[in-house]
């Protein structure tokens, strides 16, 4: 992983899940990290973390864990969190956006005219969240002319996977990761978008001991997982390469990024990239 020193990040959606581990990896390379969620108090949500115990971790790795809470689906909030970081360190390095609203339904097997129509909430925290954010990151990052916006999404962009509103959400984000990048290209800021296969968070590992028959899922292979931290360490070698613009535009498959940066996850395992089975990427780096 590269060594992320003096860096300033913001990992969105981070109490728990992906975006905790992706904290907890970045911190550990030695970046300040704001972590943002809406649990505050533990045993407030069905699943464990807040946003504090993840700061606190981040500052055990050895970064500087700073938790703010935010709830991405109001802008005022998300305005008062780059207020802060503009405030309290001048400078923003790294955005992920991956706070995402998973509805409870998610993986039920049923038609989206079967399921509420609130899962649209999808799209709010997932796309325009990402959108949002971004603005707002963008503006520290221009002036400084440097920085990186991470997309978290998946082989959902390509594949069926749960749903028709869980795929245009991810389809979306590839999509606006691209578009971005082409007009922060003369600031010398990169936009890009990773997909994630399985990931064994706190939600994941629930679902597969509790829902008959999800195990034997094209997109929910326990072989095929890996942990909540491994995409954090190839963000960590991304952020680190001096020649990271050459990525700027491109969605990407983890595993594959990782294959190219030598990494490996926490437990010493090569994660398989899933392009033969799920799908490939449409979108290429914009220099190409």
């Amino acid at each position: 992983m590269g060594d992320l020193t003096g860096k300033v990040v913001v990992v969105t959606g981070a109490s728990r899940g992906i975006g905790k581990g992706i904290a907890l990896a970045l911190g550990a390379a030695g970046a300040t990290v704001y972590v943002t969620g809406r649990t505050l108090v533990e045993g407030s949500q069905p699943l464990p973390g807040t946003v504090g115990a993840t700061a606190a971790a981040v500052t055990e790795r050895g970064g500087q864990g700073i938790a703010v809470a935010v709830d991405h689906s109001d802008d005022e909030q998300v305005a008062k969190l780059f207020e802060q970081v503009k405030r309290e360190q001048g400078r923003l390095d790294i955005l992920v956006n991956n706070a995402f609203a998973l509805p409870d339904d998610l993986t039920e097997a049923k038609g989206f005219w079967q399921k509420p129509l609130s899962n649209w909430e999808m799209i709010d925290v997932g796309v325009r969240s990402n959108f949002v954010a971004a603005w707002h990151a963008a503006q520290i990052m221009v002036p400084q002319q440097s920085g990186l916006i991470v997309a978290i999404s998946g082989y959902t962009g390509v594949a069926y996977t749960y749903g028709v509103v869980f795929g245009t959400a991810k389809s979306a984000v590839d999509r606006m990761a691209r578009d971005m990048a082409i007009e922060l290209q003369p600031h010398k800021v990169a936009s890009i978008s990773l997909w994630q296969g399985l990931t064994m968070t706190e939600r994941a590992e629930r679902n597969l001991a509790n829902i008959p028959g999800l195990k034997s899922g094209a997109a929910t292979q326990i072989k095929d997982g890996c942990t909540p931290e491994f995409p954090g360490r190839v963000i960590a070698a991304l952020a680190a390469d001096d020649q990271l613009m050459r990525h700027s535009g491109g969605t990407f498959i983890t595993a594959e990024m990782a294959q190219q940066y030598a990494i490996k996850d926490i437990d010493g395992r090569e994660i398989p990239s899933l392009r033969e089975t799920r799908g490939a990427p449409i979108w290429q780096p914009i220099g190409r």
